[in-house]
């Protein structure tokens, strides 16, 4: 193994003063680290262990293989790695065993023991900084202007966010009582808060609440007045009360003035909400607060859930195991169930955005203040294309309005996802990248969507040659009624003769037409002249009886050859 602060990595630009670039104390500790025939192995398939050279930097792990031809690289971030494990010494060297936040593992052999070790210690001290200055991000450098800098930080702005969302207004308002962090550390420096709500009330109740996370707006509907507050549970253990923080909760139901009560989502099972106040915390007690419910979302601890995930990997990492035995780990891990609880509450309360919600009022930022780090998101703003939905439409919020999964049990007790847990494992069948996939989807539904759109023209003008040929239809029977009454009239003084005579008037028919189909077509032939409305549509009245044959219910004719066909498309598009 050599040890070199100016190590030489393919493809990567990493030289001294870069290197020392990096936190002090780590330069002190550590420097680059190259492994010469380390050996990289596929857990699934039993193909030849790929032979290479491993590498550390400040902020990777880097497995390049020797193979002239493709010399491949897998990059591991450090701040990625969930666990490292450190295996007993066989024959062929000693095993380390990479397992990573985002499912992938890596199992690599150092053939000397000390190599191992040195690897090992170096990646605990990488992956788990002590300190946050320790934090590479404190480093990073990309040689920014200021106004570049600035631009990064100023990307996603709160104020206009929340302008957006239609406040202030008559019931919220912005409030400086969080400024420098002096009420809670998690917390924005500006928040907004119902009008109502004095600095004195939010203080208080900042008090009462578990890391003083007072409750704070956090989405606003202006087309119903109704809103989204956020907060920590309340210190209430089994008797324990605020006055501030009731008046608080009251203030924010009265900011909703389309509701007479106020919801209170715990996202915890009840029994730990119980539990927890033989802590001295618990949930608000019902009592002391006036018009809310309660609902309780029934989400694991953090514990739970890694413990759940572990147990879900591990059948992930199982050698060869049957069917029966994958089911039964997959169900004893408890995973997918704790996946369902997250959704449902997802479709219970209204999904936020991850910089207002997520990040601002998730991190403790006065150890986050900006003239110190860069912002990550002026370089997704600036390769955004590779992050966009391509199945994304905007003008489908506004006309298939919101879409929710489906949350039968059913679609989650045995759905396993292989393309996410599974997708860095090579030695499994071949899959169909995402990427490719999506945009095959996309491609179909566009696809059914300009037929959609064709279907809906011919039904349409379908519609309109229906509409119009009973209007015609209807003026011939009254035509023909009128012709009849005069005919019946004028047949008590006529003589046959003279009834024959009228005939010639008449145009030839064959002997099968009866009369009615005789004035039928007379009056159509008059039509053309006589009325001026139909005279206009005198280019489609040659069509007129392929027309009543072709609707059912017009004329009562059976549909002709062509009119099935369309009638069927029809069928199809109200389907």
């Amino acid at each position: 193994m050599g040890f070199d602060s100016a190590v030489s990595i393919p493809g990567i630009p990493l030289r001294g003063s870069y290197a020392r670039s990096y936190v002090s104390g780590i330069i002190k500790w550590f420097r680059w680290l190259e492994v010469e025939n380390v050996r990289l192995l596929d857990r699934v398939s039993s193909r030849k262990a790929a032979l290479g050279t491993l590498y550390l930097t400040a902020t990777h792990v880097i497995f390049v293989e020797n193979s002239s031809d493709t010399r491949k690289e897998t990059w591991v971030l450090h701040s990625q790695i969930s666990s490292i494990e450190k295996q007993a010494t066989t024959a062929t060297g000693c095993p380390l065993l990479i397992r990573c936040k985002n499912f992938q593992v890596i199992q690599l052999i150092i053939p000397q023991e000390r190599d191992c070790h040195d690897v090992y210690i170096s990646l605990i001290r990488l992956a788990r900084p002590v300190k946050y200055e320790e934090l590479y991000c404190f480093s990073f450098n990309p040689k920014l202007d200021k106004e570049e800098r600035e631009q990064g930080w100023k990307l996603v702005d709160l104020n206009e966010e929340y302008n957006r969302m239609g406040i202030p207004n008559d019931y919220w308002q912005i409030s400086d009582v969080n400024r420098d962090y002096g009420v809670c550390d998690s917390y924005p420096t500006e928040v907004y808060v119902p009008k109502s709500a004095t600095a004195h009330i939010i203080v208080g109740s900042s008090k009462f609440r578990s890391r003083r996370r007072f409750p704070a707006l956090s989405y606003y509907c202006k087309d119903n007045n109704a809103s989204i507050c956020r907060s920590s549970q309340p210190l209430s253990g089994f008797s324990a009360r605020c006055l501030e923080d009731e008046q608080m909760l009251q203030a924010i139901r009265k900011a909703n003035p389309g509701s007479d009560f106020l919801y209170v989502v715990d996202t915890r099972p009840k029994l730990n909400a119980m539990a927890n106040r033989a802590a001295g915390k618990g949930y608000e007690n019902e009592d002391n607060y006036s018009n809310i419910k309660f609902q309780f979302i029934g989400i694991e601890n953090i514990h739970v859930m890694r413990n759940s995930l572990q147990k879900m990997l591990e059948v992930c990492e199982l050698k060869s195991p049957s069917m029966s035995d994958f089911l039964w780990g997959l169900e004893n891990s408890g995973w997918l169930k704790h996946i369902k609880a997250i959704m449902d509450a997802g479709i219970f309360i209204a999904k936020v955005l991850i910089e207002k919600d997520w990040i601002s009022f998730g991190h403790k930022f006065n150890h986050r203040i900006q003239e110190r780090t860069y912002s990550l998101w002026a370089h997704l703003w600036k390769n955004r294309a590779d992050y966009l939905n391509p199945l994304y439409r905007s003008n489908h919020s506004q006309t298939q309005r919101t879409l929710y999964p489906q949350m039968a049990p059913c679609n989650f007790l045995y759905k396993f996802w292989s393309g996410m847990y599974n997708r860095f494992e090579k030695g499994l069948h071949p899959r169909q990248s995402v990427t490719d996939y999506l945009m095959a989807v996309k491609e179909e539904t566009q696809q059914l969507e300009e037929e959609l759109e064709v279907l809906g023209e011919r039904l349409a003008n379908l519609q309109k040659m229906q509409l119009n040929g009973n209007k015609i239809q209807s003026k011939q029977q009254d035509r023909s009624k009128q012709l009849g009454l005069s005919a019946s009239t004028n047949s008590l003084a006529n003589t046959p003769q003279e009834y024959g005579n009228d005939l010639k008037s008449f145009p030839s028919r064959s002997p099968s037409q009866g009369d009615e189909d005789s004035a039928l077509i007379l009056t159509q032939d008059n039509l053309k002249s006589s009325d001026p409305d139909l005279s206009a549509n005198s280019d489609q009245e040659s069509g007129v009886e392929d027309l009543s044959c072709r609707s059912p219910s017009v004329g009562g004719c059976l549909p002709s050859e062509d009119s099935g066909k369309d009638s069927d498309e029809a069928v199809c598009l109200a389907v």
